[in-house]
């Protein structure tokens, strides 16, 4: 193992004795909320689970309706989900992948367990998933995470650390501004007025998998402070799939005013972790566990180190108004072998290989973000209007990867985006049960390019390359309310990304000041229908939706076979494509005898992505997506706080290339998952993958895959996790 993949450190005594002596002020000067028992909020995604809470005081959420997520997702005439952070407890959360797991639309998977992952929704990104996830906007309590150009390849977010969970799928992420095919991803994070914020929480379980979380604070008068310490390490249940990661979060709020709430951020990451690599499907099947030969070889990993500090604030301007504004800055310094190519150093078979080409990039990305909404209640209007503004430098060096350490300088990377979305939007209610949903946004990102190429080969001329990308995409879509918890919704709109720097990186053919790569555009139409009891009683409590969509897409970017140099990637634009699918989700909590509920969950998409009339591809399905994907479980709850219920999973077939040769064959998994929550403490067992199936949890594209093509990224098999919380 290289020098550059330490073993995990633990948290620095200082920070721990920092966040125990915060612990161990007096009420007086931090009064934390304590235990009571009181049901849990609920809400789409929340299961419903009654159990002991803490009593909070006032909730001030930014970037939400108040501390009801929900109510935002009954304003969009589209599939917009809200997960909430209280409904993650009980459960093993070792990624966003685990959180997402019951959001239809979401294609989210670990390709080894730890945090590196596959990330699509309703078809966005689904040839570059395994490097930069594009296509899906991340954002933390409204402010960006996603880099400038798109790209989320350094950093996903952490779950655990949130309030709530919002996603709001393609077209209807205009209330964010933002600009993708897959839409936005909102983590709005724990503070001390929406959580218990002195929790100390342990996991365990298979794989070597183990994480700490000790998180202190409490309220003051008009001020408010988290922190949150957590440290987790994972040996993966693949050979070189190491993960450590030590995280900090810390948030404070001031009531300035009675109408002006301001709110600080500080996040600080150490995540370093083992790539294995995909496998042929002779390799998967002589040995799931093992390592790609070339990944190990080369030491592979991804290590990022992130820091970034935010500023939120909220001003109620009048009873009708408000001005929401904020800045983030964050610094994401990567250290990534990713590359060795080998060939037989001669004809005999047992010749050393010769390394012909490798790749180390160590570079430090920037992002600078700003956000202003202004929202107004007039009348029958109501109306949000706003911009985002972003900036990213990626700035350091491609070196050569000599088993996991730098070698020579290949390539100076200088490279620079900023990006503006502008938007507006009107609620109007046109008739009593109707509202009319109508807006714009308008989007302009500049991608600079000043890298040099062929450093070690004497180059010293820089790229000198400059692309941009401008749209303005209008959305208009009407609810009808039929009471005062169901609704049928329809919507038609245009979609719109532009290619970031990796998409222009591959596609140049020359050193030429422009690419030819255009940016990808279509229409989108939606129809749905929500509906949800009135969560009041110990009656029967439900929720359910259904939403069917299409969407038409020219000059799709899809990474192909470069006919000049086979086996290598070329991106381009394909000239049609379709996305289409019925996403569908449903919830309950049913009263049985003595107090015991009955609590099913199940969520359901059904995928149809497609090429349309393609000269080379004709009318096939496009890769990496499966045809189905369905999540359920069955959880039997008693008065006492006890759990227990099954769990099941079941995704359909995919293709591995364009050319549909290649096929992956569905799985159904079977999972356990069972606890106890009462008073002060919360206690969780979770099995999965009870049948030890064997299975590919993510998978690679090629244009069309051959035998020897690594293109199988192994699930997990039967695991065990284990996982206690202290409300001290």
């Amino acid at each position: 193992m290289s020098k550059s993949f330490r073993a995990a450190p633990r948290v620095s005594l200082l920070a721990m004795a920092v966040a125990m002596a915060l612990a161990g002020l007096p009420s007086g000067a931090l009064a934390a909320t304590t235990p009571a028992n009181s049901p849990e909020p609920q809400g789409a995604g929340d299961h419903a689970n009654a159990h002991s809470a803490v009593t909070l005081g006032p909730v001030y959420v930014i970037g939400t309706d108040g501390g009801d997520a929900n109510a935002h997702t009954r304003k969009v005439p589209g599939g917009v989900y809200a997960t909430s952070g209280a409904s993650l407890k009980g459960r093993a959360i070792n990624n966003l992948a685990d959180a997402l797991r019951y959001v239809p639309g979401v294609m989210a998977n670990s390709n080894a367990g730890g945090d590196d992952l596959t990330l699509s929704i309703r078809g966005s990104n689904l040839n570059s998933i395994a490097y930069d996830n594009a296509g899906v906007a991340l954002l933390q309590d409204g402010l960006p995470v996603s880099a400038a150009d798109g790209n989320n390849h350094n950093r996903m977010l952490d779950p655990r650390m949130a309030s709530n969970l919002i996603v709001a799928n393609g077209a209807n992420a205009l209330t964010y501004g933002a600009s993708t095919l897959g839409g936005a991803i909102d983590v709005i994070s724990r503070t001390a007025l929406n959580s218990d914020p002195r929790t100390l929480s342990v996991t365990g379980g298979s794989h070597g998998n183990g994480e700490a979380t000790l998180s202190t604070g409490g309220v003051t008068g008009n001020y408010d402070g988290m922190l949150t310490l957590d440290a987790k390490h994972h040996d993966g249940y693949r050979r070189h799939s190491h993960q450590n990661r030590d995280s900090l979060y810390a948030n404070g709020g001031w009531q300035a005013t009675e109408n002006l709430e301001l709110r600080a951020y500080a996040t600080y990451i150490n995540n370093r972790q083992q790539l294995p690599g995909a496998l042929t499907r002779d390799e998967f099947h002589a040995d799931p566990w093992q390592a790609d030969p070339a990944y190990a070889l080369g030491n592979h990993q991804l290590n990022v180190t992130t820091a970034r500090l935010a500023l939120k604030g909220i001003w109620n301007l009048t009873d009708d108004s408000s001005l929401e504004f904020g800045v983030s800055n964050e610094a994401q310094r990567l250290y990534h072998p990713i590359v060795d190519v080998y060939v037989p150093g001669g004809p005999a078979p047992d010749a050393p290989l010769l390394d012909v080409f490798s790749l180390l990039i160590n570079t430090t990305q920037r992002t600078t973000g700003g956000m202003l909404r202004y929202h107004l209640h007039a009348g029958d209007h109501d109306i949000v209007a706003g911009v985002n503004l972003a900036q990213t430098t990626n700035r350091g060096g491609n070196y050569a990867n000599e088993v996991g350490t730098r070698g020579k300088l290949q390539a100076l990377v200088n490279k620079r985006t900023t990006q503006a979305n502008l938007f507006a939007m009107d609620r109007w209610q046109v008739a009593p049960g109707w509202t009319l949903v109508y807006g714009a946004q308008g989007t302009t990102t500049r991608l600079i390019d000043r890298q040099v190429d062929g450093f070690d080969h004497g180059n010293r001329t820089p790229r000198n390359q400059t692309n941009r990308f401008s749209a303005v995409n209008p959305r208009v879509g009407v609810i009808h309310q039929f009471t005062a918890a169901s609704q049928i919704y329809a919507s038609a709109g245009t979609l719109y990304q532009s290619p970031n720097t990796f998409d222009l990186d591959n596609a140049r053919m020359d050193l030429g000041p422009t690419t030819s790569l255009k940016a990808t555009r279509g229409e989108s139409y939606e129809l749905g229908m929500r509906a949800a009891s009135d969560g009041h009683g110990v009656g029967p409590r439900w929720h359910w939706s259904v939403s069917g969509y299409l969407e038409r897409l020219r000059n799709e970017v899809f990474s192909i076979d470069n006919p000049n140099a086979p086996g290598t990637s070329l991106t381009t634009n394909l000239p049609r494509t379709v996305h289409a699918g019925i996403e569908a989700q449903a919830s309950a909590s049913l009263p049985l005898a003595n107090g015991t509920r009955l609590e099913p969950l199940v969520s359901a998409s059904w995928n149809d992505f497609s090429f349309r009339h393609d000269p080379h591809y004709g009318n096939h399905r496009l890769p990496s997506a499966p045809r189905y994907a369905l999540h359920a479980e069955l959880m039997w709850r008693t008065a006492g706080g006890y759990f227990l219920g099954p769990t099941l999973d079941a995704i359909g077939t995919r293709y591995a290339d364009f050319a549909n040769s290649y096929r992956v064959g569905g799985h159904t998994l079977l999972g356990l998952r069972g606890g106890w929550r009462q008073g002060r403490w919360e206690l969780y067992a979770q099995a999965d993958n009870l049948a030890n199936r064997r299975y590919a949890a993510s998978i690679g594209v090629f244009d069309r895959v051959t035998a020897t093509d690594g293109v199988l990224n192994p699930g997990a098999p039967r695991s065990l996790y284990v996982g206690a919380t202290y409300h001290y």
